[in-house]
């Protein structure tokens, strides 16, 4: 039957079109969570047999600190990324890149620029109208978001790791590591700098790479004919 025939499939068709980037996103990130507790229950339950302790499947696995230190260590570094490239694009500029203000336009901007308080339009956020504190924190909430659940992951990472640290440190007898001892210990660090390394380059990387490569329909990209020393399409 034709659409028509049925008008609450329109909505629904719709409601994916429009949201294709996120759902595309959210599905890849289920997946990805599945495959990492199926993989590491069974890298898990391998080490166990090994040592001689029970196993513990994909369930158990998935409520262990192992899991969540691990889920938290990526979660971490990908925010820690948002938050200082939100905060460094206001500032700083990389002359060609798509990904970049073009020199000369560092800063805040200004509040007509931004459109907030007077200069707002009659479909701008209701907070981005008002003005006063309301609309300060508004014009942060991005980077207020981001770094929040930056520090919540990295708080989850360093409690789930002290407490898989400490298991395996009691399967050799040796004494649990403290909070402070745990906040020092090169395990704690070397989660913690091995993500924030390869999050740098990434996007350090997609800064410079944008000023002479391509990917045609992309908005993370300059048109395909732009040259390389346009800093942004809107130029």
């Amino acid at each position: 039957m034709s659409g028509r025939d049925h008008p609450r499939l329109l909505p629904r068709a719709g409601f994916l079109r429009e949201n294709g980037l996120s759902l595309f996103f959210a599905l890849l990130l289920l997946l990805a969570l599945v495959g990492q507790a199926l993989v590491g229950s069974q890298a898990y339950d391998e080490e166990a047999r090994t040592a001689g302790l029970q196993e513990i499947g994909v369930l158990g696995y998935v409520l262990s600190s192992s899991f969540a230190v691990d889920v938290a260590e990526n979660w971490q570094s990908e925010f820690l990324q948002f938050t200082l490239y939100i905060l460094a694009t206001v500032w700083l500029v990389q002359r060609g890149s798509s990904e970049s203000k073009k020199p000369g336009d560092e800063g805040r901007e200004s509040d007509e620029q931004q459109m907030v308080g007077a200069h707002a339009t009659a479909d701008s956020p209701r907070w981005a109208r008002v003005g006063g504190w309301r609309t300060r924190v508004y014009s942060h909430s991005l980077v207020l978001v981001m770094a929040t659940v930056f520090l919540v992951s990295w708080t989850a990472q360093f409690v789930a790791g002290r407490v898989a640290r400490n298991e395996e440190r009691m399967r050799d007898l040796l004494d649990p590591l403290g909070p402070v001892q745990y906040l020092g210990s090169s395990d704690f660090w070397l989660r913690t700098l091995q993500n924030w390394q390869s999050e740098f380059l990434a996007i350090g990387t997609m800064a410079v790479f944008a000023i002479y490569l391509r990917e045609r329909g992309s908005p993370e990209s300059k048109e395909v004919g732009t040259a390389h020393d346009v800093t942004s399409s809107s130029d």
